[in-house]
């Protein structure tokens, strides 16, 4: 899978780390070598973080069907 982020989300994203690295780092880094930093971590965290997200929001489904009965049940009337 390859992540794929919208034009103005990068746009935010380069203009965020060259900020990083100015604000916290005293050193400022050109558009290019921000290009490059975020494909490499967008590259090398992108899936791990996505696949996270994924199992987090698995266990989260899955704790709320394990109780569907006690949340919905409706009691018969004899």
């Amino acid at each position: 899978m390859h992540i794929r982020l919208s034009d103005d989300r990068r746009t935010r994203l380069l203009e965020h780390t060259a900020l990083f690295f100015n604000d916290e780092l005293d050193q400022e880094i050109s558009p290019f070598q921000a290009e490059r930093l975020l494909d490499f971590f967008v590259k090398e965290l992108g899936p791990p973080v996505y696949n996270q997200a994924i199992q987090d929001a698995r266990g989260f489904v899955q704790s709320k069907l394990e109780d569907l009965e006690g949340e919905f049940y409706e009691p018969l009337e004899d």
